[in-house]
């Protein structure tokens, strides 16, 4: 075994960050790229990934400390032989001009595609495709003598656990395909051959492991080119050349929000774009500053095509003290980053809304009489823990809600996790009940209060609010009769709970009092039809009106 010092990569324009959450702690057993710590800014907040997977033995930071790039975090133990720095390994020997191409194409692993150009021809290979060995290649997307663009699909790979799309690292017209369906792959395989044109560069320069080319031995027939074009420097409010410059997660982080990297501006060094960049961006987009360029190419159409474009006024710019006092205030950090994910399910999702209606009378008076029984427990039993066990009993009877829509196919999850809506005072989170299906009332409810104190407190971990199957709003509590609560992705659907009334109704005979819970079922109508949600609902109604069905 060795021990590597896991350090704070380059972490943009920023010169030291706060430490805000710890996330593992010693003995844990971390994987490459999970998330270590969460540092924040002032202007922004980011996790710190595991660039080896390991245990860890030893945490260097703690919550408030400062740090910057380079900072060790942790100390972990991987296998291997001596001791050594995650971020700063002793370079390989120099290697000869003939494997100069495959010593750079499987040593270069943080690159995101390893490529080597031959003259004119460039070795495309498997990019860092994360902790995944032996994928193979399901679909191919592209054929000899076809023209590419650079970051184009060229075929798609799967594992146990994903799929996901190969992408040419510059343009050009394949020349040849290496693989075929059913073929195993792994980072750094020779998968095309791609002509380029003079001076052309791939998506991302590949580093060398070996000693500088001039040391390779004059042996060497005719010595290989590497594709590493030298990046234009960026110069601030022109679109780079050539594709972004930015880091894995600030790719992600823009893929989330739907953010075209190629139109945003750079601050960081050599006009590396940070998630700041991306969250301003953003920002400017949602208030009507800046209008992306695929909305510019509708925008003519729109005037001229009979309303098929949505004409949206730019946002109002308003100088509020001319009316009176006011004061500014900034938006807290859970703030941030919910508003920006409602913002995207809320745009991308196409929403439909049920309403219904479930009888609780009954349900009530076994509520009271079960918190009296057990009162000296400690353990209060609310409404909603009712709720989340009817909840997966519909999921059970009904598992397209129990999915997630992963491009043309979807997803059915065999777990039930169930995530409810927690007001804090930093705003709203979603922790997650797991196993609920495997859980007792009583069990519920007292898990559910331990998540929610946690998130009152501010400590709820990233993995307190993964893997949810479907979530819950309620505003029981609180008034109303009902709302559409916004669909939480990657889940299809969300359920909201208004406040419970004394209501007249017809038993057949005559009015009776009986208590009524809203519900409001929001769902994705890409997945859902309404007659499916509406019996969704209604089973649901059924449930919460005859707890013993939950027996059936």
């Amino acid at each position: 075994m060795a021990l590597v010092d896991i350090q704070v990569p380059d972490i943009g324009d920023f010169d030291e960050v706060g430490v805000i959450e710890l996330l593992v702690k010693p003995g844990d057993t971390v994987k490459a790229e999970q998330s270590l710590i969460t540092v924040e800014s002032d202007k922004a907040s980011m996790e710190i990934p595991s660039s080896r997977a390991g245990v860890v033995k030893d945490l260097r930071v703690q919550v408030g400390d400062k740090v910057k790039q380079g900072s060790v975090v942790l100390t972990l133990e991987v296998a291997g032989g001596a001791t050594e720095s995650a971020q700063n390994q002793a370079p390989a020997p120099a290697a000869p001009a003939s494997a100069a191409i495959k010593t750079e194409a499987t040593a270069a692993a943080p690159a995101p595609v390893a490529a080597a150009a031959t003259g004119g021809v460039l070795e495309v290979r498997v990019p860092d495709i994360g902790d995944f060995k032996d994928v193979a290649v399901i679909e191919l997307l592209v054929q000899p003598g076809d023209t590419v663009k650079p970051e184009q699909s060229l075929f798609t790979v799967e594992s146990d656990k994903a799929s996901m799309e190969i992408p040419s690292p510059a343009a050009g017209v394949l020349q040849e395909l290496k693989v075929k369906v059913g073929d195993k792959l792994n980072i750094g395989d020779l998968v095309a051959l791609l002509a380029v044109a003079a001076g052309a560069a791939p998506a991302a320069p590949v580093v060398a492991a070996s000693a500088p080319a001039a040391a390779a031995p004059a042996t060497a027939a005719a010595p290989a080119t590497t594709a590493t074009a030298p990046v234009p420097a960026h110069q601030p409010g022109t679109p780079s050349a050539g594709l972004p410059h930015a880091s894995p997660s600030v790719r992600k982080f823009a893929r989330m929000l739907g953010v075209p990297l190629d139109e945003v501006t750079g601050s960081g060094p050599k006009g590396r774009i940070t998630q700041d960049d991306v969250q301003n961006f953003t920002r400017a987009v949602m208030t009507g500053a800046v209008q992306t360029r695929a909305v510019a190419a509708k925008a003519p159409a729109a005037a001229t095509g009979g309303g098929s474009g949505l004409d949206v006024l730019p946002w109002p710019k308003v100088d509020f003290t001319k009316f009176g006092p006011t004061e500014r205030k900034d938006l807290s950090r859970i703030k941030k980053i919910s508003g920006a994910n409602l913002h995207r399910n809320w745009v991308m999702i196409p929403h439909v809304t049920n309403n219904d209606e479930a009888d609780i009378t009954a349900l009530e008076a076994f509520r009271v009489s079960t918190n009296q029984e057990n009162e000296k427990s400690g353990v209060k039993v609310t409404m909603l823990a009712f709720v989340i066990k009817a909840v997966v009993a519909a999921l059970k009877k009904f598992p397209e809600f129990n999915a997630s829509l992963d491009g043309d196919a979807l997803v059915y999850k065999q777990y039930f996790h169930i995530g409810f809506a927690a007001d804090t005072p930093n705003g709203l989170v979603v922790p997650v009940l797991r196993d609920a299906d495997q859980k007792g009332i009583l069990q519920i409810s007292q898990e559910m209060g331990e998540l929610a104190r946690k998130a009152r407190d501010g400590k709820l971990g990233s993995a307190d609010m993964q893997g949810g199957c479907m979530s819950i709003s309620s505003l029981g509590g609180i008034g109303g009769t009902h709302f559409t609560p916004i669909i939480n992705a990657p889940e299809v659907a969300i359920l909201g709970l208004s406040k419970s009334a004394m209501k007249p109704v017809w038993d057949g005979q005559q009015f009776v009092p009986r208590l009524m819970l809203p519900l409001s079922l929001s769902y994705d109508h890409r997945v859902i039809d309404g007659a499916l949600a509406a019996r969704f609902n209604a089973y649901l109604g059924q449930v919460l009106a005859d707890y013993r069905r939950i027996l059936l």
